[in-house]
């Protein structure tokens, strides 16, 4: 099971029969097995959702092409546990105010899903927060090349995402590749997106 924050209350409008269900499904539903996390270092991003009535989003930011590492790539908010960090959901809300303006106190914190490996060598926690649907973002342009929405319903499909088998340092390992527009999505933030939708698309709560 997810990670839980209690209680939950929601600082803005009563949620849509869509998004009550997907937060009803993401706290009471066991979280899909993950590999054991073999990295050190520990990193946590921020997955925020924005509560529009008519189509909840999924918030991703594309990286600056200035970047030393992973640059131009699709990604969330996030980054290093800092020593000042209290939890990895502070590292979360944190590096989300630093690279798109979001302010931790407008963040509704769900939970969290079990961490991942990166390629960087980290041990990445998503922290998966609703967002009020008229929130206002900046993105820092020493980090965020451009801001933009993916409809729930796209990044929940499943179909969308292509396993494709890389052999690094003797040891296979799958990526999932996937579209949205103009925006290609794959890496750690495909897999991410893909857990969470795995989570959620269960027939039974």
């Amino acid at each position: 099971m997810s990670t839980l924050i209690q209680p939950v209350t929601f600082p803005f409008p009563p949620l849509t029969d869509d998004l009550a269900n997907f937060v009803t499904r993401f706290q009471l539903q066991q979280a899909p097995q993950a590999k054991p996390v073999r990295q050190v270092r520990k990193a946590a991003v921020l997955v925020p959702i924005v509560c529009h009535a008519d189509a909840p989003t999924l918030l991703l930011t594309r990286r600056a092409s200035t970047l030393r590492k992973h640059a131009g790539q699709v990604a969330f908010p996030g980054g290093a546990a800092d020593s000042s960090d209290t939890s990895l959901i502070a590292t979360a809300l944190r590096e989300a105010q630093e690279e798109v303006s979001i302010a931790p106190d407008v963040v509704t914190v769900l939970g969290t899903l079990p961490p991942l490996d990166s390629v960087s060598g980290f041990q990445v926690t998503p922290v998966v927060g609703l967002l009020p649907a008229n929130i206002r973002v900046a993105p820092n342009a020493d980090e965020v090349a451009e801001l933009f929405e993916m409809p729930l319903t796209d990044a929940f499909s499943l179909a969308r995402y292509y396993p494709l088998d890389i052999e690094r340092q003797r040891q296979t390992h799958r990526v999932y590749l996937s579209w949205y527009r103009q925006q290609f999505v794959w890496g750690l933030t495909a897999a991410i997106i893909r857990q969470l939708a795995l989570q959620v698309s269960a027939s039974t709560v």
